[in-house]
């Protein structure tokens, strides 16, 4: 069963991963932030509770 000899494969599989996270952080950062969140003024329909404590 030659699937179960790793020579041919194991390398191919190692090097692919190696290649993965080497090359993956710097791919990152160009996805990170898409959009620069801003803080919308938004208005507070909530009126705050006034609790009568006894």
């Amino acid at each position: 069963m030659p699937q179960l000899n790793p020579a041919p494969w194991f390398f191919i599989l190692l090097s692919s991963w190696t290649l993965f996270i080497l090359l993956s952080p710097m791919k990152m950062p160009n996805y990170s932030h898409l959009n620069n969140p801003t803080p919308k003024s938004t208005k507070s329909f909530n009126k705050p509770w006034s609790w009568p404590w006894p």
